[in-house]
Order: C-alpha cells, then structure tokens, then sequence
C-alpha cells in the first residue's frame, strides 16, 4: 500500500486561493477531505511498474483527424438576435459578470 498522501493545510490554502474560490470552514474542511482522499486513491499508480513503458503523446495513433472547413448558411443578425432579452446596434446586451476592481 502507498504511503498516505497528507495535504497540508498551507497547500490547499493556497489552492483555493489560486481557484479564487470562497468556501465556508465547514466547505473548506468536506472539500479538503474529499481532495485528499482523490490523491490517495491516485497515489496507487505509484506502485505500477511502468519503467518498461515507452512514452508516447497519444493512445490513439492517429494524428491531425480534422474535416474539411466548409462554409454553411448561418443565421442572419436579425435572426440571431430575435430571441435576445436585450439588444443594441447589432449586439447582445448582457449583465457583467466580473466584478469591476477600480476604487
């Protein structure tokens, strides 16, 4: 069995800090707990012999699979914004969604 993966309180505080994410005390200690637990259940690959395993950057073999590029009728502005809540001079008019970081 692996040695148990610990995540250090300092680590995942600054995961969730680089996730920019606000968790509660209670959030924070369900979601370290689940996360430590996902590392444990990953940490076993460890112990897998891959040193006779060649590297390789796909599974699949295959490489550049992309259809042709052809061009298909699309939809006028004017139908594009028929269904639109709001909208002005050709353009959707949607609520910000980041917060502004002027003071």
């Amino acid at each position: 069995m692996p040695k148990k993966l610990i995540l250090t309180d300092d680590a995942f505080a600054t995961l969730i800090k680089q996730a920019n994410v606000f968790l509660s005390d209670e959030e924070a200690k369900n979601i370290k707990n689940q996360l430590s637990e996902a590392l444990d259940a990953v940490s076993i690959l460890k112990e897998l012999p891959t040193d006779q395993v060649g590297k390789t950057s796909s599974a699949s073999g295959l490489s550049n699979v992309l259809r042709e590029d052809v061009a298909q009728p699309s939809l006028t502005q004017e139908e594009a914004l028929s269904n639109a809540s709001v909208a002005h001079d050709g353009y959707f008019i949607v609520n910000s969604v980041f917060e502004s970081q002027d003071n």
